[in-house]
């Protein structure tokens, strides 16, 4: 796999999984640990959530000027790791569950989520621009798309594993205090410190109902509100030791990238060595004039508007379509019992998207390279095109299976037995990431390939921090999913998401033969 590719590659590779598996250990369990800690509904969570998710990559803009600006890419990755890992310091706390203050603790929780997010936007552009360096040597560049491919299926590693990890830390230490795990009561418990025998429909049956089953040695709770109070406390302290795990990937990053940084190109050196001899620019650079180089910041910003659409639809995973799996999927029938820890939530299908990524990578990969081989090579606009119309068809699918389910405020009116009467076989969230994630290689690592290869020499970290950016654009509007969810039909949620990529996908198309003619 790695045959002809920069040697350097692997070893970036290595140090992304890294951070990466701690990165999606805190995202796998970030907005159901948000909703459970401070008793927030989907809504308000879905603001916190996109908020945070769009300054991981608004940020990477200023990483990225701040690279190239200080011309020292490696060091401002290095830094990076070390901010980031402070953040997760911030967040892996353990503190009291209800909060004593929530001004004080949702406060002190957002500013870990900035610090991890400002370490984000140092690390996370700076290191695809040293990748795309790597590919700028006529030696390497006809493997560039195929680079990135390899680079994005190591991220994806690290993102399979960091599910499991995530549950099974927080499942071991609901066991070490004889609780099971149940997704419903974090939600019930809330509502009933706040509201006593007043909760609504039938929440105060379903919550006695649960109570009663979810002590592992057979305990009857004597009293609801001694009851909600401990098992908050403990299901949430839980989440905050994994976090701590995701500090340790931090380090471990920080270690492969620290003991390789030789190894690694550096883009600051090769602008200034242009602008120190002309004589040095290579022939590629000397070409470009000022209108070229407008022409290529066209195209960048036209393919970066486009994607805006798929993030928003996507990023939906660790939000609309986490609670989804919460509310609506049979997750008894994923029970997987290690002795010391059991491996059960609906935090476990995060995992499913990285893990189709690693397998379908190599095949993706095959199928481009034949079709190269056979004179019938696609661009890689029309790639990004042809990505935007399968996610449509991944939440088509996801709006017929939800036809007949009922809307998140119905759920509150039915019982702990008609709830469970109506979820759905996890197979439809399998199915979901599957055709979600195949869309995905068709975008996002060709994407960085086509910003690497688009973008002027001079702007590599800006034009990298730019694809972010457009992004954190697409991951602002998060909450909109949230809205949906907890207002509208539940089919519904999913008809505005493939409608949107449906529409991307048709402006693409528009502008394919532009695009061509500037990667040229």
């Amino acid at each position: 796999m790695f045959n002809k590719h920069p040697k350097g590659l692997i070893a970036a590779a290595l140090a992304n999984m890294g951070e990466r598996f701690g990165f999606y250990i805190m995202m796998a369990i970030l907005t159901l640990f948000i909703s459970a800690k401070f008793g927030l509904n989907e809504t308000t969570t879905g603001y916190i959530y996109s908020v945070f998710y769009a300054s991981i990559y608004i940020l990477a803009l200023v990483g990225g000027i701040i690279a190239d600006k200080t011309k020292n890419y490696k060091g401002t990755i290095m830094w990076g790791l070390i901010i980031m890992a402070l953040g997760y310091l911030i967040i892996a706390i353990p503190t009291p569950t209800p909060v004593p203050s929530m001004g004080l603790y949702l406060t002190l929780t957002c500013f870990g989520l900035m610090v991890i997010a400002f370490g984000n936007g140092l690390f996370k552009g700076n290191l695809q621009a040293l990748v795309g360096q790597m590919y700028d040597n006529k030696e390497y560049a006809d493997k560039r798309e195929s680079g990135f491919q390899i680079f994005y299926m190591f991220i994806n590693i690290g993102g399979f594993f960091a599910p499991w990890i995530a549950i099974g830390v927080r499942n071991w230490w609901l066991k070490v205090n004889n609780f099971d795990y149940n997704a419903a009561l974090p939600e019930l418990c809330h509502s009933y410190l706040k509201n006593g025998e007043n909760m609504t429909g039938e929440g105060l049956a379903n919550l006695q109902t649960y109570a009663s089953q979810v002590y592992l040695d057979g305990t009857q709770p004597a009293d609801l509100t001694t009851f909600a109070a401990e098992y908050l406390d403990v299901f949430n302290k839980g989440f905050q030791y994994a976090f701590m795990a995701a500090i340790v990937m931090m380090l471990i990053s920080l270690v492969i990238y620290i003991a390789n940084k030789s190894k690694f190109p550096d883009p600051g050196a090769k602008v200034a060595v242009a602008k120190a001899d002309d004589k040095k620019v290579s022939a590629e650079e000397i070409k470009m004039d000022a209108q070229e180089i407008r022409q290529r910041i066209m195209a960048l910003f036209a393919v970066f508007g486009i994607v805006i659409f798929f993030w928003l639809s996507f990023h939906q995973n660790g939000y609309s379509l986490t609670y989804f799996a919460r509310d609506y999927v049979n997750l008894d029938v994923i029970n997987i019992d290690l002795g010391f820890t059991t491996i059960k939530g609906a935090e476990i299908f995060q995992c499913v998207n990285p893990f189709f990524v690693v397998v379908l990578t190599p095949c993706i990969m095959w199928l481009f390279g034949r079709l190269k081989r056979g004179g019938k090579e696609i661009s890689t606009p029309m790639k990004i095109a042809l990505g935007m119309g399968i996610a449509a068809l991944a939440y088509v699918f996801l709006m017929i299976m939800s036809f007949t389910l009922p809307s998140k405020a119905e759920l509150a009116n039915m019982t702990a037995a008609e709830v469970d009467a109506i979820r759905v076989t996890p197979w439809v969230m399998i199915a979901l990431y599957f055709i979600l994630t195949v869309a995905e290689l068709f975008i996002s690592p060709l994407g960085l390939a086509f910003v690497s290869k688009v973008a002027p020499p001079h702007m590599q970290g800006l034009m990298q921090g730019c694809w972010l950016a457009a992004t954190a654009v697409g991951n602002s509007l998060l909450f909109i999913g949230g809205l949906l969810y907890m207002n509208t039909p539940i089919w519904s949620t999913w008809v505005v998401f493939a409608g949107a990529c449906l529409l991307s996908m048709v402006v693409m198309l528009s502008m394919v033969k532009w695009l061509e003619r500037v990667a040229k």
